[in-house]
């Protein structure tokens, strides 16, 4: 075999201490890596590690009393924090094995890795402990363990201590006829140090184990006087007759609703057999506790996976039968928010992701187990449907909720996110709260230099416009696309254009059109409201349009001063506040003329300023002003500023002053020239 590269020699000589040889390569015999790398076998040696012990010797014996041949199952926490496992099954085998036969199979178990009864199904149809590990690891990491076993009339004991035998096998003659297995062990403090076990954490261990396993009785014991601590009787008999749905009304007490959902269940190919029980109590903190072969997987697998999805088909079918067409939205995190539930499976061959059998992982599982679950859950509907349809109506209502949250909390994360991709010309503002922030489109860079020093930096933003935008009605949608004008207003809004406008959407709360008061800055208006009429006519009818009204005269006499909005408005201040004063009247060309603290004061400051709001009222565009924060109008109907014009259709009024067609405004010009005053020729 030829290879591309050739050997090198090494720049520097090798140094003794880094000699790498074999005689450096460590071959560990028995249960030495056991002790070495306890990680890798019960997940670390921390009070999890130590009480995933505790599992796997409560594991065996539930093993016994689901393949039938134990009833009863002893717990006991010693004092010095040994712990007794014993129960009424068959008993671990003592004869001589025959691979080694000098060997008892007892010795063999404890000593050896990968041994055990549950590779081949002949012991055990199903079973937690699938490794051969289990009690082979925790002798490992025992300092003292002993075993004892009834068969028949025979009493077998024998001493163990981390991971080899202290003892031969030691046998006796009963008198009276008993059975089982007996585990006594104390952890090995070189491995755990000072950890204890956990009364309280063990006593649910133990709950949940019955509950799996429908009938069986649990005796569980503790030297409260030696351990103290936890709230519990000194002897304690677990059982439950109804398994897991007793159980599951035990997690949620007085909250346990009135309809839940409880079936057992068997598949074919492959084999499962299992049991349910699910309600929905709708409260936060619930979930779905799954486990295979009494084992919690925590982290869930393809037997969970499904399950939601059987559940979540059944639902939605059951929702389309009965009419109700929005159970089509719903999803199985929809439906299993607020849910609370136990499913339990036993399967022959369970293959689970590491030693600590977290997370079920057999391939070919999940689709049978769904389909089963489909039809099981689908009658447990038809059989009461009231509830059922209720139960859809509620997880439709909530689903619709979650949506509208999320599409909230998406336009608050956008308006941090797209900073970086709005108009290099915006100067936003900081605030996230929609419903206080503005907007302000000012025309030309100089007015807008002015209005970000006006502004009020937390809840006001600038955008300059450059010079006229584009007539929309008139142009052609390419002419839009390629406009830098339009496209930065629609990209500041942010709530998309055209049908894809969407007023929730938007960006700020008010967008408000800030122009000169001469006859240029009406007609920049005029564009930029009909942008937003045929563009993003949404955002005009939810109210979110506004005028500002700069001022077009300033009038001054000695320290007095005053503004004046038009030519009417200048004369009545003359006639009336300035009457026989020696005045000086300033006429303002442009925004960019004032100062940016007359700006603020007489436009900008929502405490002084007037805006004037854009509307569709009764097929009519309509101004309606809005008071400063400092004023009340008396009477805002008598206020509104209708257009002297009408139409019944506001879309063909818009067209024929906007649109394409020169001769439809020369004939409104015509229509409505007698009504023209004041003219700004």
């Amino acid at each position: 075999m030829s290879t591309l590269f050739q050997p090198q020699e090494s720049p520097q000589k090798e140094k003794p201490s880094e000699s790498y040889s074999a005689d450096v390569i460590e071959v560990l015999e028995g249960l030495e890596a056991v002790r070495r790398r306890p990680g890798m076998y019960i997940g670390g040696t921390d009070t999890f590690a130590l009480h995933h012990m505790a599992q796997e010797i409560i594991d065996n014996s539930i093993d016994e009393a689901v393949a039938g041949h134990a009833t009863d199952i002893w717990v006991a926490l010693c004092a010095g924090n040994t712990l007794e496992v014993r129960d009424n099954g068959r008993g671990i085998p003592t004869d001589p094995h025959p691979k080694f036969p000098r060997t008892s199979a007892l010795e063999v178990i404890l000593t050896t890795l990968h041994a055990g009864g549950k590779f081949s199904g002949k012991a055990y149809e199903t079973a937690g402990g699938l490794h051969g590990v289990g009690l082979s690891v925790v002798n490992a990491l025992a300092d003292e363990l002993r075993v004892i076993v009834h068969r028949k009339k025979d009493c077998w004991t024998q001493t163990y201590s981390r991971g080899k035998p202290t003892s031969e096998l030691q046998h006796e003659v009963q008198k009276a006829f008993a059975r089982g297995t007996t585990i006594q062990f104390h952890p090995d403090p070189e491995i755990f140090g000072n950890l204890k076990f956990c009364p309280k954490r063990l006593y649910e261990m133990l709950k949940v184990k019955a509950a799996l396993h429908a009938g069986v009785k649990v005796h569980y014991a503790w030297d409260k006087e030696e351990i103290g601590g936890a709230d519990l009787e000194a002897e304690i008999l677990i059982h439950y007759p109804d398994g897991i749905l007793q159980a599951l009304k035990e997690d949620l007490g007085e909250e346990a609703p009135e309809s839940i959902y409880a079936h057992n269940f068997t598949v074919d190919d492959p084999v499962i057999k299992g049991s349910f029980a699910l309600c929905w109590p709708m409260r936060s903190g619930l979930d779905l506790k799954s486990f295979c072969n009494t084992i919690p997987t925590d982290q869930g697998g393809v037997h969970e996976t499904g399950f939601r999805q059987g559940i979540a088909k059944a639902l939605k079918t059951f929702g389309e039968m009965s009419g109700i067409k929005k159970a089509t939205i719903l999803t199985p995190d929809d439906i299993f928010s607020g849910s609370c539930g136990w499913l339990s499976v036993f399967i022959p061959d369970p293959q689970f992701q590491g030693q600590t059998k977290e997370k079920l992982v057999n391939k070919g599982l999940s689709r049978p187990l769904e389909n089963a679950i489909k039809e099981i859950f689908q009658d447990l509907l038809i059989k009461d449907p009231q509830p059922a349809k209720d139960l859809v109506e509620l997880l439709i209502r909530q689903a619709e909720a979650r949506k509208r949250l999320k599409q909230e909390r998406e336009v608050l994360r956008q308006t941090a996110t797209r900073r970086l991709r709005l108009p290099g010309k915006l100067t936003d503002c900081t605030s996230s709260v929609r419903e206080q922030t503005e907007l302000f489109l000012v025309e030309g860079d100089s007015a807008g230099g002015s209005a970000k020093q006006a502004r009020e930096r937390k809840t006001q933003a600038i955008l300059p416009l450059r010079g006229k935008i584009l007539n929309v009605a008139s142009a052609s949608s390419n002419k839009m696309v390629a406009n830098q004008g339009i496209q930065d207003i629609a990209l500041a809004l942010g709530c998309g254009t055209g049908k894809n406008c969407k007023a929730e959407d938007l960006r700020y709360g008010r967008v408000i059109i800030m122009t000169d008061a001469d006859v240029d800055g009406a007609h920049i208006a005029s564009l930029l409201m009909t942008f937003f009429f045929t563009q993003m006519r949404p955002i005009v009818e939810k109210g979110h349009l506004y005028l500002a009204q700069p001022p077009l005269y300033r009038i001054t006499a000695g320290t007095l001063s005053a503004y004046a909005a038009d030519d009417a408005h200048r004369d009545e201040l003359l006639a009336t506040t300035f009457k026989n004063r020696k005045i000086v009247i300033s006429r303002f060309k442009g925004l960019g003329e004032m100062s940016w603290q007359q700006l603020k004061t007489t436009t900008m400051s929502p405490k002084t300023r007037i805006l004037l709001k854009v509307l569709i009222k009764d097929h009519q565009p309509v101004l309606v002003p809005e008071a400063p924060e400092e004023a009340v109008i008396e009477n805002e109907e008598a206020q509104e500023a209708e257009v002297s014009w009408t139409s019944d259709n506001p879309d063909l009024l818009v067209d024929d002053l906007m649109g394409k067609k020169p001769e439809k405004r020369f004939a409104f010009i015509q229509e409505n020239a007698s009504y023209a005053t004041d003219l700004d020729v």
